[in-house]
This record gives structure tokens, C-alpha cells and sequence, in this order.
């Protein structure tokens, strides 16, 4: 695992010092496009001993025991512990991205696909399952091997493209993390809260009488205590958010919603238990976490009153002195004519240099506010919520413009030219 997480980096620095050496920037922003797919990581989980994959079903009971064991352990986990999971994933960037074009929702929710879950309802229910009657083409039939459970489809692909912790035949699939995340984070958490699971299994089966009877006593128990977090629908319909709310399901939909859980007591005794991190690295981690955050979102704020200030607003302003002198052209060529497109067009720059600098004005007093702020997560909360607010406000205003200002006149890329070279 460390081992790939560093492969992981390495591969984003050769990124950037490859693009640079070649006169370009490699960015690694998760969501820099508004209508675009975001960037981000899948990040691949499973838990092996002894050279064997446990999330793998065999052919045997005892091998198919341990299979559901440790399925039940992680689902048990996830729904636990969604909370500082999600807080990993947490970033000014990857907060534009959850919730849209490909990228995974806030929501945490866990997908099994359509056979695998009917078995957790059968095993819920203390029935026999029964075998689906569907079946894909694109399915390996997967073997549970015990007497109440049949063989049943693999999910061969990745169907379900808006599940945050999808089930993907032998493995778990986190598509959470952003594009500029570390991945240690978001394993460091995987790997403690499946053990804290799996201890608590060992803690029922030790020492029981009838070991197996005891183990799928757990495996129910628990499938049965945290079936609401598995959900095999669409993860972008508004009806699914409802019904997430309705089960209990946390909506962290960003960084000052989600990171002050990494200091909820539950997550500081976890991590104490397992010797992670003590409760001062937490509120380290945490208060990193909150400056980082509030430290992008300043620059950004900074750099856009920046750039409206000294080439949006001008552009805008040059662009409507130069309608105004076509029309008194116009007018003193032939004082009867009309030249009302010409001035409709005024009018609407007029209006829109208007508004820009309103919101340039509104972003400045945001940002002031915001770094006045000591505590750091009023700090960070007022970044999210006034200057990103601001932000919205005046890049809204730019958009306007953008799209009536003669393109030889507008002093940025416009979208076209950076996403379509033309």
C-alpha cells in the first residue's frame, strides 16, 4: 500500500515537471471546468492474507465465510465511520467536483450490484437465497459456494459510474478522492476502520461455542444493522439525496462540513485504539486541513479581483468606448439613422461594467472579512460560504460579458479557445 500511494505521487511530479520542461503546466485541479468532468482518483481497496484476496469469493464454505465476513466487516465500517471517510476526500478543489458529470455525490453510499445485494437481502432475511434471473453478457458467473447461496454474477464493469464505494467482483472502488489528493489518507482511514470491524467480529466468534453459528450470527447482525448504506441506484438524482436523508445518511457536500468530524470523540478514541494517531496529530491534521483550504480559496478570491480589476472591467470598458464612438461615427455620417442594435449593445455593456464592479467591490469585502477571522474553522467557513458566494456572484457577471465582448477585445482565453482550440 505505501508502495503504490508513492508510485501515485511520483507519477503527479513526473506530470508537472514533464508539462514544464515542455512549456506547459500540468494541472492537477479537480474541477477547473464548470459543465466538464472533473478530475479525480480510484482509488482500488482490498484486504489480502497470506497471498489470498478475502474480498475474492472461493469455491469452499469456510473460504465463502471469510468472503462474507470481511464484506459484512466493510460494510459495517463505511457506514460507520462515513463521516471522517469523507473528510479525506475534502478540498477546495474536489468540493466543485462531487455531485457532478461522472463524479461520484457527497453522499456516501455503497454499491453491490444488483446479485451480490439480493444475496445480503436473502441473508438479512435468515432465508435461502435464490438466484436472480437476470443475467448480462458481460457478467463471470461468481461461485458463494455454500448450501443457501448460488453461484452469482461478478460485476466484470463498472456500471454504476456515480457510486462513491463500489464492489467491483473482488475488490472495493473509493471514487471520492480528488485529482490533487494523497491517497494515504483515504487508506490510512480504509485500513482502520475495517480492522476496528473485524475486531469487533473477533471479540463475538472467540470463544463461542459453535464458531460458525456465532460468525454468520455476526455477518447478519451487521448486514442487517447497516443495509442503508448500500444503494445500487443513481447517485445524482435529486431522489436519491431525499431518500439518503431518510435513512440517516450524512450529506457532507463540503470541506467546512466534513472536516470537523476528524474531531468528532468517536474518530479520535479509533484512531487512539489502533495507535494511528493521538488526539493532538488530529487536531493538527484538522487544523492543516482548514488553513490549507482557507489558503486556496484566498488566493483564488485575490487572484480574481485581480484579474477583473486590471483586465476584465478595462476590456469592458474599451470594448463599450469603442460601440460609442460607432454610433456617434454612425450618427454623424447620417444624424436619421437609428443605429439601435448599437446601442442596445451599449446599454448592456453599460449594465454589465456596472455589475462587475458591484461584485468586484462585494468579493474585496468578503475576502477582508474572512482574513480577519481567527478561528480557523470560522475562518474557513466564511471563505465558503461569503467569498466562494462572491465569487459566483462575479464570475456570473464575467460570463455575461464574455459572451457579448468581440473576442479580439476580451484579454483571456475564452472557453472555446481552452477547451476547443478555436
Amino acid at each position: 500500500l505505501n508502495l503504490a500511494v508513492d508510485h501515485n505521487m511520483l507519477v503527479m511530479e513526473v506530470l508537472r515537471r514533464t508539462a514544464e520542461r515542455n512549456g506547459f503546466v500540468c494541472l492537477l485541479h479537480e474541477k477547473p471546468f464548470e459543465g466538464v468532468n472533473g478530475s479525480g482518483k480510484h482509488c482500488n481497496w482490498s484486504i489480502a492474507y497470506g497471498g489470498r484476496n478475502l474480498l475474492e469469493p472461493g469455491k469452499s464454505p469456510k473460504e465463502n465465510a471469510i468472503f462474507l465476513t470481511v464484506l459484512a466487516a466493510v460494510i459495517r465500517a463505511v457506514d460507520r465511520h462515513a463521516d471522517i471517510l469523507r473528510s479525506t476526500t475534502a478540498s477546495a478543489g474536489n468540493d466543485h467536483r462531487l455531485g457532478g458529470n461522472e463524479a461520484p455525490p457527497a453522499v456516501i453510499s455503497i454499491y453491490l450490484g444488483d446479485q451480490l445485494a439480493e444475496i445480503v437481502e436473502q441473508i438479512e432475511k435468515g432465508s435461502s437465497a435464490k438466484a436472480g434471473s437476470s443475467k448480462k453478457a458481460e457478467r463471470a458467473p461468481m461461485r458463494i459456494g455454500v448450501d443457501t447461496l448460488p453461484p452469482l454474477p461478478r460485476d466484470a464493469t463498472d456500471r454504476n459510474r456515480t457510486s462513491p464505494f463500489a464492489f467491483t467482483g473482488n475488490k472495493f472502488e473509493f471514487r471520492m478522492p480528488g485529482s490533487q489528493v494523497n491517497l494515504a489518507d483515504a487508506n490510512t482511514i480504509l485500513n482502520t476502520i475495517v480492522a476496528k470491524s473485524l475486531k469487533g467480529f473477533c471479540e463475538v466468534v472467540e470463544g463461542a461455542d459453535d464458531f460458525e453459528k456465532a460468525a454468520f450470527k455476526w455477518v447478519r447482525e451487521t448486514l442487517t444493522a447497516h443495509q442503508r448504506i448500500i444503494f445500487n441506484g443513481d447517485g445524482y438524482t435529486d431522489e436519491w439525496i431525499e431518500e439518503a436523508e431518510r435513512r440517516g445518511l450524512m450529506n457532507l457536500k463540503s470541506t467546512v462540513d466534513a472536516a470537523p468530524h476528524m474531531l468528532d470523540p468517536k474518530n479520535i478514541a479509533l484512531f487512539e485504539e489502533f495507535g494511528v494517531l493521538n488526539e493532538v496529530e488530529n487536531h493538527s491534521r484538522y487544523e492543516v486541513k482548514l488553513e490549507t483550504y482557507a489558503k486556496l480559496i484566498n488566493i483564488e478570491g485575490q487572484t480574481m479581483s485581480h484579474m477583473t480589476k486590471r483586465k476584465i472591467a478595462p476590456a469592458v470598458n474599451a470594448f463599450a468606448e469603442q460601440v460609442a464612438r460607432t454610433v456617434n461615427a454612425k450618427k454623424q455620417a447620417n444624424p436619421g439613422l437609428q443605429p439601435t442594435a448599437d446601442l442596445k449593445l451599449l446599454d448592456k455593456l453599460n449594465e454589465g461594467a456596472n455589475e462587475i464592479s458591484d461584485a468586484v467591490d462585494a468579493l474585496d469585502e468578503a475576502l477582508a472579512k474572512a482574513q480577519g477571522t481567527e478561528d480557523a474553522l470560522a475562518k474557513a467557513r466564511s471563505y465558503h460560504d461569503d467569498v466562494l458566494a462572491a465569487m459566483g456572484r462575479l464570475r456570473t457577471a464575467c460570463d455575461a460579458m464574455e459572451g457579448i465582448v468581440s473576442t479580439e477585445a476580451w484579454p483571456i482565453p475564452t472557453y472555446n479557445k481552452i477547451l476547443f482550440y478555436c
